[in-house]
């Protein structure tokens, strides 16, 4: 029986590889999408470094089962048994969540499925949850208030396929986002988050998970002040240039700025962690930034007004020895000229 379940599983997740690979995604339907994810991150894990069929190694198991799988060279993380089975990322501090941050991970959804649960900690224990539904839809079930939004009508199911949910928490406002859509917004959520861990009845599928502090639209104002910004917000397919659209949030604000600051000339810097050669990572980011740069250009900033280079792994802001430090690493600048 057990071997028949991992045959039924692996054969669901070919279907959601090929369902997710089909084709590019189309960025002309993040026009009107505003998440910008937080500055600094505090977690990521896509589960490269993950043994297969073994628990992740930077996660707790706090109820149920849960194992990662590879499909066609990717790995899933898949919650297995449990109602409800839960799993938290381990983190060095207790506490680690501000007034300020951002949550983000791909999810999937198959048949009659339930969806996937961000479970929040505060400093009360109170239970504070946000559903992402397999509808689309989201809901929150917070001790102050429980509010709702649905996914907005669409030709094609929602179900057996991979879709990115993103939550922006700031000053207890909080708004969460399936795919290009802001779903649902929470003007005043009456609590601090400390922590988050993600539960629900299995199975549940879900990979790149990122955590990261601050979250804001104004950060701009910094290539004035600074002469320079560091974004994370611009996400790529692994080891390409192709640029995601959950990115879009960034880059429709980047590109309006722009346009307000006509006189600024901008230089876009592809940066890299130290896994792999160097010179295949130069090749990579500077890939990477010309992308950025087309992007733009097609959105109506004048070319003439960028430039593009790749600098690979050789300038680092952080620790390569540690996740956090490599994805802190893995970023794109723009420098005023």
């Amino acid at each position: 029986m057990k071997n028949l379940i991992n045959y039924y599983l692996a054969l669901g997740f070919l279907c959601c590889f090929l369902n997710n690979n089909a084709g590019a995604q189309n960025l002309k339907a993040y026009n009107n999408f505003d998440f910008i994810p937080g500055e600094r991150i505090l977690f990521e894990d896509n589960f490269i470094d993950a043994p297969d069929g073994e628990f992740p190694p930077r996660w707790n198991l706090l109820g149920g089962q849960a194992v990662v799988n590879t499909v066609e060279g990717e790995k899933i993380f898949v919650l297995t048994d449990g109602n409800y089975a839960r799993v938290e990322p381990e983190m060095k501090e207790k506490s680690y969540l501000g007034e300020s941050f951002t949550i983000e991970f791909d999810y999937y959804i198959s048949g009659d499925a339930n969806g996937i649960i961000v479970f929040f900690k505060t400093a009360t224990d109170e239970s504070e949850e946000i559903h992402f539904d397999n509808d689309g839809s989201v809901t929150s079930q917070f001790t102050s208030v429980t509010l709702s939004g649905s996914f907005p009508s669409q030709d094609e199911p929602f179900t057996d396929k991979w879709h990115h949910a993103a939550i922006a928490f700031k000053n207890q406002q909080i708004k969460c986002y399936v795919d290009q859509y802001r779903v649902l917004v929470v003007p005043k959520c009456g609590f601090s988050a400390t922590s988050a861990l993600f539960e629900g009845i299995a199975p549940i599928r879900f990979k790149n998970v990122k955590i990261a502090e601050g979250g804001s639209m104004n950060m701009l104002g910094k290539i004035l002040t600074d002469g320079k910004v560091v974004s994370h917000a611009i996400k790529f397919d692994v080891g390409k240039s192709t640029i995601r659209g959950e990115s879009m949030g960034f880059l429709n604000e980047l590109a309006k700025w722009l346009k307000d600051n006509n006189g600024v000339k901008l230089e876009i810097d592809g940066h890299t962690d130290s896994d792999g050669d160097n010179a295949v990572n130069i090749k990579l980011s500077q890939a990477r930034a010309d992308e950025v740069k087309s992007q733009l250009v097609a959105m109506g900033v004048d070319a003439s007004r960028l430039t593009s280079k790749g600098f690979g792994q050789t300038k680092p802001i952080d620790n390569n020895s540690t996740p956090q430090g490599k994805a802190n690493n893995r970023r794109v600048e723009f420098v005023k000229m």
